[in-house]
């Protein structure tokens, strides 16, 4: 049979789910079906019977909106992906979502939405392979050794995220990341020859790639010569330029009028004749089938792993338990003992520094445990107190280190640290300053979707960055974390508070974490041992008054202090208030009502919230009665001192709008 009706069978499964759904993108399915059966049938080692096999090429669908080419690679391969779910594209509860999910679909290794960031999320998974491999593999046993392939178009390309991380794999020289760009010159405005003009070739070699040109991207031997020549190039990444037909075959070939519309019938009705593919919409004749079926060739080559790794256990036990805990995304096994241990002893130290440097500390104490930590930042490491004392610089070749330099590439970073994440064998961290968030908001949001484990160090919380000025004092951004679904952030107000932030971020498997620290010095707050335990559940009573509260103040980070100090001024003068520390309001909302109701009692009307930051989330907590001190505005180059007077986050502004809010329940007829 020849291997254009296999690729075939990719077309019409294409162009008959997008039509059934009267919706999606028939034409780069068909452009690059060619290109997938090159790779899936011939190269891709993998086993549709076991999608989460360790040791399996990873493969990324950078250009997403493609999603029918996976689905038909799935489910032709063996997948558990039926063809009723082909048949259900797009539709609600289906394993066929628009673009491929993480989770929904087996077989699907990210969530590609956004265009870039599946690329630089490879960049990501590249460099885990590595890494993995310089650490456990032995002489005889190289128990890590895949590669990771990624179908890109010409909008990845263009994205800027696509540019910072391509840039990086070229000077890390990862040489088993292969990308097959699909350079098919059409977008959605259509021909990008009036936008997108620049030789891709000279650009990938310039960041230090291997660049196949010109590769006949419908042409099975092209391919496959292509696909050997990148596999033979061990110490740079490639990238094999595929010229192809958008909607190939069909009447609307080479038009942007295929890249996001059905064919309709006529289009797919002499689509079919120019094909000569005769069966009926969703039915793939059982030859066509057989000669797709990998899950054979899967079953051998992970038994092949299996011998091997046996193996490897018996003559690297320790090793290759490590390896397996580390796969399975555990923590050691006396993780809980040790981490309570280092943060009693940050409670008896009573230390009053940043935040940052609290966050800093507690990294020297977690990295020696824990040596899946793999660290990194954009640039500002001496800011933000990410190397930590056991932290080694990632250099060529690579013969030792667990940090990252990823240059000023905030984007790229997160979408490498999604990669890192969803590889395995490693809980990445980055940090920058919480105001450059913004760049990398997307891949944030992304590893909120996909329920990764990765922690964001963002420091410079506040206006208390001081004379940098507006541009670096952030505002919104806090509420924007917030606001993202999954996403558990956490802005401490002193040491204990930050070593517990740390603890439960890397005891949470299935979201990412935000560490919101501070520049300035942070005072040490006492607490009891009860209260201690309570931080964990992201709000809790810090300071308590003599029987029912009249009023509660609450507050996170640097502003706890203005909140304790305006209740200690209401106190001399006989009034009873609560303190309440709120670190991760994700956290607090989390807990039962019984909790919640504990700490914030709905009888309690009179409130007040304090955070250098937006006022919005604030809203739901202090009620119609209540009062929220904070920004209003962007802030102003100044010393931190005089910025916090000037835009009213002090004492005096704490104490007034507790009797405020006070006043405004007594009027209301309430209980004070």
């Amino acid at each position: 049979m020849q291997r254009k009706q296999l690729a075939d069978a990719i077309r019409v499964l294409a162009m008959d789910a997008v039509e059934k759904a009267n919706s999606g993108h028939p034409g780069a399915p068909m452009g690059m079906a060619d290109m997938g059966e090159a790779l899936w049938r011939h190269v891709l080692r993998h086993n549709p019977g076991n999608p989460d096999w360790p040791d399996r090429d990873r493969f990324v669908l950078s250009n997403g909106h493609a999603s029918m080419l996976l689905y038909a690679l799935l489910h032709l391969t063996g997948y558990a992906l039926p063809m009723s779910e082909i048949e259900n594209f797009r539709q609600l509860g289906s394993k066929t979502p628009g673009h491929p999910e993480h989770g929904v679909t087996p077989g699907v290794e990210i969530s590609t939405g956004p265009l870039g960031q599946g690329i630089a999320a490879a960049v990501g998974m590249a460099l885990a392979e590595r890494l993995l491999a310089k650490e456990f593999n032995r002489p005889g046993f190289e128990i890590v050794n895949h590669h990771c392939y990624v179908f890109l178009g010409d909008g990845c390309l263009m994205e800027g995220v696509s540019h910072e991380a391509c840039s990086l794999a070229g000077t890390l020289g990862l040489g088993k990341l292969i990308a097959m760009y699909d350079a098919n010159e059409i977008s959605i405005d259509g021909k990008i020859s009036g936008w997108f003009t620049e030789d891709v070739a000279a650009r990938f070699e310039a960041y230090g790639w291997h660049v196949v040109r010109a590769v006949e991207g419908h042409n099975a031997e092209a391919l496959d010569a292509a696909i050997a020549q990148a596999r033979s190039i061990v110490d740079k990444p490639s990238l094999i330029i595929c010229y192809t037909h958008i909607g190939c075959y069909s009447p609307k070939a080479d038009s942007s009028k295929c890249h996001g519309a059905p064919l309709g019938a006529e289009g797919i009705a002499a689509t079919r004749a120019v094909l000569g593919w005769n069966a009926p919409p969703f039915i793939i004749p059982q030859r066509v089938l057989k000669e797709w079926d990998c899950r054979e060739k899967g079953r051998r080559l992970q038994a092949q792993w299996d011998v091997l790794f046996a193996e490897y256990r018996q003559t690297h036990q320790k090793l290759a338990a490590e390896f397996e805990r580390r796969m399975r995304g555990e923590l050691p096994l006396d993780w809980q003992a040790l981490v309570d241990a280092a943060v009693a002893r940050v409670a008896a130290r009573k230390e009053s520094i940043p935040t940052r440097v609290a966050s800093k500390n507690m990294l020297d104490v977690l990295a020696p445990l824990m040596p899946e930590l793999l660290g990194g930042a954009a640039d500002l490491t001496s800011s933000v107190g990410t190397f930590h004392n056991n932290a080694k610089l990632l250099e060529k070749p690579f013969k030792e280190g667990n940090y990252v330099a990823y240059g000023v590439r905030e984007f790229a970073m997160g979408a490498m640290m999604n990669g890192i994440a969803l590889h395995g064998g490693f809980i990445p961290y980055g940090g920058t300053f919480l105001v450059f968030s913004d760049y990398a908001k997307n891949a944030i949001r992304l590893a909120a979707f996909m329920g990764l484990r990765v922690v964001w160090i963002l420091t410079h919380d506040s206006i208390g960055v001081g004379e940098d000025g507006p541009t670096h004092q952030p505002v919104e951004q806090l509420s924007g974390l917030r606001l993202t679904p999954g996403v558990k952030v956490w802005r401490p107000c002193d040491a204990v508070e930050s070593a517990v932030a740390w603890k439960i971020a890397l005891q949470t498997h299935n979201a990412p974490s935000c560490l919101i620290l501070s520049r300035q010095n942070l005072p040490f707050v006492e607490r009891a041992p009860e209260q201690l335990a309570a931080i964990e559940r992201g709000g809790y009573i810090l300071r308590d008054c003599e029987g029912v509260p009249e009023a509660i103040v609450m507050a996170s980070g640097s502003e706890i202090q203005l909140a304790l100090a305006a209740a200690e001024r209401l106190t001399a003068r006989g009034r009873r208030v609560r303190v309440v520390s709120l670190p991760s309001t994700s956290l607090f909302e989390a807990q039962d009502e019984v909790w919640r109701e504990h700490v914030l009692p709905h009888a309690v009307r009179a409130r007040v919230a304090v955070e250098a930051a937006s006022v919005d989330i604030w809203g739901s907590y202090v009620g119609l009665d209540g009062c929220v001190v904070g920004m209003r505005s962007f802030g102003e180059s100044a010393p931190a001192s005089i910025l916090f007077e000037h835009f009213g986050i002090t004492i005096d502004a704490v104490e007034s709008a507790l009797n405020k809010s006070l006043s405004n329940v007594s009027a209301a007829g309430g209980i004070v």
